[in-house]
């Protein structure tokens, strides 16, 4: 029997009503997860939540903010109610960003953009170990950016952000495996979500970034959720502290 199946896995997948979230979500679903979507929008979540249940998969959802501390906690509970003590997967996805020029941002804009990308990573990791702990093939997947280790004129806050969200993955990697807990990293280049919709509408930077692109065209969410379902996979079992680029070979390309 083939293991390239997600069968009798729960993950946990912020951000992912809509996006590369959603698209994570509905790939670990026809893989054979349960599980359990986190985003801020209650209708977005419980419309995902209800469409998929009519197709009688196992999904189930929470609506809270992984920027703010009590939200956190209101997501482990609901861990806690829908897997019992054990998770076998945690997605970190959630993401924003305002595009600016340093000198341009105000301090709570910045400080905005590392509490969601980054210190709400932080502590959804924390949280959730002892529940990854108990899990099967526990891994954990954050989905990063090529901002975080090249300049993409996405503004430097976010590209600290994904860096750091990279360092993370491979301290973690190093720091968990004793536990037997796996962590690795997915870094998309542009990828046609809500979030770049400013960017891939602008004729100018969309030319810049096809030219850069070796595939010459955007990635598609589906794109970046395989891979990170790959990585999430008993396949992947020897894989750990890895920033895999989904990037159309534009991180390799010189002239």
């Amino acid at each position: 029997m083939t293991n390239w199946h997600l069968k009798g896995k729960k993950a946990l997948i912020t951000g992912a009503t809509k996006g590369i979230g959603r698209a994570v979500a509905e790939e670990f679903l026809s893989l054979g997860a349960e599980i359990l979507i986190v985003a801020r929008n209650e209708n977005e979540v419980s419309e995902a939540v209800e469409t998929w249940q009519k197709q009688g998969l196992h999904a189930y959802g929470c609506v809270a903010d992984v920027a703010k501390g009590d939200d956190r906690l209101a997501i482990v509970e609901k861990v806690k109610t829908v897997f019992g003590d054990k998770l076998d997967i945690l997605v970190n996805n959630v993401g924003t960003n305002i595009r600016k020029q340093l000198i341009d941002y105000q301090e709570d804009e910045y400080r905005q953009i590392f509490e969601t990308n980054l210190f709400s990573m932080v502590e959804m990791c924390r949280l959730c170990y002892p529940f990854l702990k108990n899990g099967v093939g526990a891994n954990v997947v954050n989905v990063a950016s090529v901002a975080g280790f090249l300049d993409v004129l996405s503004g430097p806050p976010y590209g600290m952000t994904k860096a750091a969200e990279i360092q993370l993955t491979r301290h973690l990697a190093v720091e968990w495996a004793s536990a037997g807990i796996r962590v690795n990293a997915v870094s998309p280049w542009y990828t046609a979500t809500p979030l770049t919709v400013p960017v891939l509408t602008n004729p100018e930077r969309l030319e810049q970034i096809l030219k850069r692109t070796p595939l010459s065209r955007v990635a598609q969410p589906e794109e970046v959720a395989s891979v990170v379902a790959f990585l999430a996979m008993d396949k992947a079992s020897y894989i750990t502290g890895q920033n895999i680029a989904v990037d159309g070979g534009m991180s390799v390309k010189g002239l």
